[in-house]
């Protein structure tokens, strides 16, 4: 089954903003915001400098990185990073290949 999302932006304290995904079947009104532990490991160990659509350089000409909680029922949730909101359009058409991407760029950066 394919998940649906919500989407919900939210200003951390430190400015940054910060894109949630939220099942259909959650609150749209209460989504459930990662630990800042949590996202603060996966901004960290997040294996791409680029946009995982477009291959923007996170902080170029586009700014900051839009930080987006993938959630997929069974599964844990996942950090993706996009150079704008606009390319979020993009990796929720074919959600697997992008995720495919960031996998590859983490079993990279483990063998280097």
């Amino acid at each position: 089954m394919k998940p649906i999302f919500l989407l919900c932006l939210l200003t951390l304290s430190v400015g940054t903003p910060l894109l949630l995904a939220a099942h259909a079947h959650e609150p749209a009104t209460h989504p459930v915001a990662p630990d800042a532990t949590w996202l603060a490991q996966a901004q960290a160990a997040y294996p791409l400098k680029t946009c995982v659509v477009s291959e923007e350089e996170f902080g170029g000409d586009m700014g900051e990185a839009v930080d987006y909680i993938y959630k997929q029922e069974g599964q844990a949730d996942r950090l993706v990073r996009f150079c704008c909101k606009k390319c979020i359009k993009d990796f929720t058409k074919a959600p697997t290949l992008y995720l495919k991407k960031i996998d590859e760029a983490a079993a990279k950066a483990k063998t280097s």
